[in-house]
């Protein structure tokens, strides 16, 4: 059968064929330096020609995620992880330059990196972020969701909440872009200068939904991180909610040994 019909449109066998080998990858099923299997095991596992295989690894080697060796055959590409600087990734001098946190990281680590902005709007802040940003559960803040890509594969969510009040004036918080160095630089210009940032770890199991968000095997652990942004004045102008593959981080920090 050369394709399949779903939702009324027909899929061609070899995207199929492609869809599943890529998914084997992100999942992990086939990992950095494993063969993906020769044409012949490619035919014979989905009874189909070999023209039709050929068609297909186009589609995987398009994905970034496999690299073709003469006489080798194709191999999944290793994903060193971002190295996550906890202790000075929020630094000013990031913003003036504008850089922003994930992307400079990312850079870094000889990824490609790229940001899909799922919402900006306003939302009715959860109990547990109007907590942490001093309003009533039920206020209105501003939301801004973003899906984080390395090297073509979705690794992390991001949900920053912020306080209405603080942001009905800054037009530039509510673009998809808000400029160099991100809404932190904007929110300094604005006034709100920043004192630290307080994280909060937590490893766990995905749930199903963020299984099929970040592209995991299920039961693939994640990271679950909240963060604090505290201007000098003592408070807290962004909540950041974000959830990580956590194959694909690596968490460093640098605590000083003094009273």
């Amino acid at each position: 059968m050369g394709t399949a019909v779903g939702g009324g449109k027909a899929v061609p066998r070899y995207v199929q064929i492609a869809d599943e080998i890529v998914q084997q990858i992100r999942a992990g099923v086939l990992g950095a330096g494993d063969m993906v299997p020769s044409e012949s095991e490619l035919v014979d596992r989905y009874k189909v020609s070999g023209g039709t295989i050929r068609k297909a690894m186009v589609e995987v080697r398009a994905s970034g995620l496999v690299e073709t060796r003469h006489g080798k055959g194709s191999i999944v590409k290793a994903r060193p992880p971002v190295r996550h600087r906890s202790s000075d990734r929020f630094r000013r001098t990031h913003r003036q330059e504008g850089r922003a946190a994930y992307l400079a990281e990312s850079a870094q680590s000889g990824a490609e990196a790229a940001v899909s902005v799922l919402f900006i709007g306003p939302r009715e802040a959860p109990e547990d972020i109007a907590g942490r940003l001093g309003v009533e559960a039920g206020a209105q803040v501003l939301a801004r969701r973003r899906l984080y890509f390395r090297n073509g594969t979705p690794v992390e969510t991001a949900t920053s909440y912020l306080p209405w009040d603080v942001v009905k004036d800054i037009p530039e918080l509510f673009a998809e872009n808000p400029g160099g160095g991100g809404i932190y630089a904007r929110l300094e210009e604005h006034g709100y200068v920043f004192a630290e940032f307080v994280e909060t770890l937590q490893a766990r199991p995905a749930s199903k939904a963020e299984t099929s968000e970040l592209a995991l095997s299920p039961g693939a652990p994640v990271v679950h991180l909240l963060r604090d942004a505290v201007t000098e004045t003592g408070r807290v102008v962004e909540v950041c909610d974000t959830l990580m593959a956590a194959d694909q981080f690596v968490f460093e920090y640098r605590i000083p040994a003094r009273d």
